[in-house]
């Protein structure tokens, strides 16, 4: 994979959106910047001196970047303002006051101190679209916890069903509450931003950590609520459908999903098991989710005759669903990895850093934007300059210590 000059090119189905995000850490900074690849205009308010907190989540740093960091923040503008110091909480709200959107993920009774609660500032801007992000949502008994994904993963029910058969509850591997969160987010305020450009109103949008792994939780919910048994982690097997799991070849680890009945029965020719296809209590998934022990260890047994390749064509022939469980250094190189371009190099940083593409592809979006996550204040006179101020002004800011300045322009820079 070679570098590339980042696309500055901001055409997208949400150009002209001003976004101002006062967000940090993961889920937030996620949601502005999938609305910055639509074209949005995002401008990042950070504090001075440490801005982020995830500009110091590391190892591994390159050129003293945070993976973390860069893998979540292209695409954007950097500004450094102190709202400790009065001028600069003016400036914000002289930012706020042309935005379209304004995302925070802040205790709620500090912005209420800085009097940039969501009814001030919507009482003041009546078109502002608010996105509140938090741990549990803006109201019930424990709105006000700080929120994590892991947490969140604990309190949904989610590392309840994650894990070994028989053993401890296991956290998703990823930062998984705080992509989805970004997810949600930015689906939320591109429905309100159409309204907003119809009618000319804005929103209140409250979403959280919690109620995103909620929503991913939904079949598990539905199915306890309906009266199955409580699950616990099954290995990674699947609650409803059999065969739907990883085996053991004969080198590796392969998952076969077998998702209806047709396919069962393609299945069991396919492995050399006809007569489990002949057996009627087998038939429909009811009956293999009841045998579902005795079906593993069957299937199991046949699938380490044979290396993983080998099933992989056996199976693939077969129209049978299944993968190899891959290592991330497979993962980068997989052909339809690479030829959907999924892998972003952060331009100016070689080949040692990479985003991830957004998970949607528009045909009226041929190129890519792609510009390097932003210095911290990388932006900040320029911004500022944009909505009035003058150099004087600037400087006058800057002296008062309300706005920093970065002093240096980081490798491939805009």
């Amino acid at each position: 994979m070679s570098d590339q000059d980042g696309s500055t090119s901001t055409s997208g189905p949400l150009t002209g959106l001003k976004v101002v995000d006062m967000t940090t850490s993961y889920a937030g900074p996620t949601a502005s910047m999938y609305l910055a690849d639509l074209g949005a205009d995002v401008i990042k308010v950070e504090r001075p001196g440490t801005g982020d907190d995830a500009r110091s989540w590391g190892p591994p740093f390159v050129q003293s970047a945070s993976a973390w960091f860069a893998s979540a923040n292209r695409n954007k503008r950097s500004v450094a303002i102190n709202l400790r110091v009065p001028e600069g909480l003016a400036a914000l709200r002289t930012l706020i006051s042309t935005a379209d959107v304004f995302m925070e993920n802040l205790n709620p009774g500090k912005l209420e101190a800085l009097d940039i609660g969501h009814e001030r500032l919507r009482a003041d801007f009546p078109r502002l679209i608010y996105c509140a992000m938090s741990g549990f949502g803006l109201d019930g008994p424990d709105n006000t916890l700080p929120g994590y994904d892991l947490a969140a993963q604990a309190r949904s029910g989610l590392m309840s069903v994650t894990g070994a058969k028989g053993g401890a509850p296991q956290r998703v591997s990823t930062a998984l509450s705080d992509v989805v969160t970004g997810m949600c987010a930015a689906l939320a305020i591109s429905a309100a931003a159409v309204r907003q450009r119809t009618e000319g109103v804005g929103d209140l949008i409250d979403v959280s950590l919690l109620d995103s792994d909620l929503a991913l939780m939904a079949p598990r919910i539905a199915a306890y609520l309906a009266g199955d048994a409580e699950p616990a982690p099954s290995g990674g097997t699947d609650s409803v459908l059999a065969v739907y799991q990883s085996f053991r070849t004969a080198d590796r680890d392969l998952v076969i999903a077998i998702g209806n009945d047709a396919m069962w029965r393609r299945f069991c020719v396919a492995i050399e098991l006809p007569e489990l296809a002949e057996r009627a209590e087998l038939a429909e998934n009811a009956g293999r989710r009841a045998h579902r022990t005795e079906l593993t260890e069957l299937v199991g047994a046949r699938m380490a005759e044979r290396t993983a390749a080998e099933w992989q064509q056996i199976l693939g022939d077969a129209g049978i669903p299944c993968s190899l469980v891959q290592r991330l250094s497979e993962v980068v190189a997989d052909p339809q990895v690479i030829a959907r371009g999924s892998l972003l190099p952060v331009p100016g940083a070689g080949e040692e850093l990479y985003s991830v593409r957004s998970p949607f592809r528009f045909a009226s979006v041929p190129d890519l934007r792609n510009t390097r996550f932003p210095e911290l204040g990388g932006h900040t006179a320029e911004v500022l300059a944009e909505h009035g101020y003058t150099p004087a002004e600037i400087a006058h800011l800057q002296g008062r210590g309300a706005i920093e300045e970065a002093t240096t322009e980081a490798p491939g820079a805009r």
